[in-house]
């Protein structure tokens, strides 16, 4: 079987002219970057506000484990099979982090007949957009240490600074460093740390705002820091608002490439669903809905964690109604979650599979909190069973939900066709009744709880003195009304990575808080999780490589 990548290098790619066209986009609205590649103008917008918007689709999934469930692979797939049915698709995706690239989970441009190509440059600089990011981030950074050095009129505590840098790669020894080392020239000296790029405040800015006028405003509402007072400082404080927007003045438009089927893909921002919002931008998600009748975008991770944060936040901010969502399972997955092990999945067992379908039922649950109507979709397996699949078919039926078998991976749009009919007779027979799971108006506490409860099914939530310290810090602010991004292990309904299925009889623990003013939510840090992942022990890095002809070999 050939490798994803030596999938995407023989594709006939259609020039990136010819895709617009297919979405009523004119080379005027038109920024190339290439070939294959183009931003689409900021007066595109304008010109598309009198047009009816169509159909919004969510993918999501279950809580993801070694055997892999092909969530982006579902969403690329839908896309295309939408397209062979007839219907006006478009595909609206998160852009990929190196980090994940070069470390072990890999890019997100799909797999095997569904993908977003071009690959490589997907997968790595594209077109710059988390570059400007992280230059913007560390300006910010720059003239906050500078301001330090050249006299701190803003009185700013050393000691309360929460601003930190970022790169877009894992890299845990940069998690906690000194700086200012040396002679007095050399900066003041402090503690300071990063995160990874996708993780900070300004990718999630950038994927918040609806436009420069918006960006700049969240860019300036940035908190940096605090006064020996106590008081916050901002990134308007520093004066380093316009200087930021002009770095992100083009990574603001969205990014417009195809899949294999030269199905129109809009790809843009790329925030985690384990640490951010997991969504990719609005205005790509608005734009996408203005160009056709079905936008099938996508959430990072499990529902608990994506598809919570795209209806809490991204959805609650937007003003955006979803009208439907696919949830993806494997066979092999929800047998992994009922105790199987990794080398075993590919043997039939039903015992295992009704310990693990409780996982699947959990997600199913909470879509329809949302009141959105729910379609389960198999991405499946040669070794999955009629018996297997059956068993999974009556139980989502008994759920109240449509079910689907996806082989995308293998066929490409064709293989997403059964698919792509429940999805639109979904679409024409169910209402969605789409609400968010909270109101603005609960205190942080009460926000935290009701995930926890409702979302992950714990007991309740502890909390450090730390973490309490600072929601009780951030309620004095008058910042109790943002909604809030829970950072969590993508593995668990919990915060332990290691309790699978649906656990019950645990709490969830508040390690860390504080609040990403600009961006407008609370970020609850729950258990271990990192804001700066590290490589593993064999990084994916080991075994890519370019040859002099430039084909890059090994990325997938």
């Amino acid at each position: 079987m050939k490798t994803d990548i030596q999938i995407a290098q023989e594709a006939t790619m259609l020039p990136i002219k010819e895709v617009a066209e297919k979405i009523g986009i004119t080379e005027d609205d038109l920024e190339l970057y290439g070939k294959y590649k183009a931003k689409l103008s900021a007066e595109l917008m304008s010109k598309l506000k009198g047009k009816k918007d169509g159909k919004l689709v969510l993918v999501t999934a279950i809580n993801p484990t070694p055997a892999g469930e092909g969530k982006t692979t579902i969403s690329v797939g839908l896309g295309q099979a939408l397209c062979r049915l007839g219907k006006k698709a478009v595909i609206a995706l998160r852009e990929p982090s190196l980090g994940p690239c070069f470390g072990i989970k890999g890019g997100a441009a799909g797999g095997g007949y569904a993908q977003i190509v071009p690959m490589e440059d997907l997968n790595l600089h594209f077109t710059g957009d988390f570059h400007a990011i992280t230059s913007a981030n560390n300006l910010l950074a720059a003239m906050l240490d500078n301001h330090l050095q050249q006299g701190n009129t803003l009185h700013i505590d050393p000691k309360q600074i929460v601003w930190k840098r970022c790169v877009d790669m894992n890299d845990r020894a940069l998690r906690n460093i000194v700086i200012g080392m040396g002679n007095k020239m050399d900066g003041v000296v402090r503690q300071d740390g990063f995160v990874i790029t996708v993780a900070s405040e300004i990718m999630a800015i950038l994927c918040l705002a609806n436009d420069m006028e918006d960006l700049k405003e969240r860019l300036g509402n940035i908190i940096v820091a605090y006064t020996y007072e106590g008081e916050p400082v901002t990134a308007r404080d520093l004066k380093a608002v316009g200087a930021m927007a002009t770095l992100l003045k083009d990574a603001l438009k969205p990014n417009l490439i195809q899949t294999l089927e030269n199905t129109p893909a809009l790809v843009h921002g790329g925030p985690f669903a384990n640490i951010a919002h997991g969504c990719n931008s609005v205005q790509a998600t608005k734009m996408g809905l203005k160009l056709a009748d079905i936008l099938v975008t996508e959430a990072g991770f499990g529902a608990d964690l994506g598809a919570e944060k795209f209806f809490d936040i991204k959805c609650r901010k937007a003003g955006l109604t979803p009208d439907a969502v696919v949830l993806v399972a494997t066979v092999k997955a929800l047998k992994y979650n009922g105790g199987v092990s990794k080398d075993q999945l590919s043997v039939e067992n039903l015992e295992a599979l009704s310990k693990g379908i409780v996982n699947l039922e959990k997600h199913i649950e909470n879509v329809q909190k949302y009141g959105v109507p729910v379609v389960v979709t198999l991405n499946q397996f040669v070794t999955d069973t009629q018996k297997e699949l059956a068993y999974i078919e009556e139980f989502c039926k008994q759920k109240g939900c449509e079910f689907a078998l996806a082989k995308v991976w293998e066929k490409g749009g064709e293989g997403g066709e059964d698919l792509a009919k429940a999805v639109i007779h979904t679409l024409e027979t169910k209402e969605s009744h789409f609400k968010p799971l909270y109101e603005d108006s609960l205190t942080i506490y009460e926000k935290i709880e009701t995930i926890a409860r409702e979302i992950y099914g714990a007991d309740g939530v502890t909390y450090s003195p730390m973490a309490k310290k600072a929601i009780d810090k951030i309620e004095s602010l008058s910042m109790g009304h943002f909604p809030v991004c829970m950072a969590k292990n993508q593995y668990s309904l919990s915060d332990d990575a290691k309790k699978l299925g649906r656990p019950t009889g645990f709490t969830i623990n508040i390690r860390e808080a504080y609040v990403s003013a600009g961006a407008g939510f609370v970020v609850a840090i729950t258990g271990a999780i990192m804001t700066m992942p590290g490589l593993p022990k064999k990084p994916a890095a080991e075994s890519i490589d370019v040859d002099q002809n430039g084909k890059i070999v090994g990325l997938f």
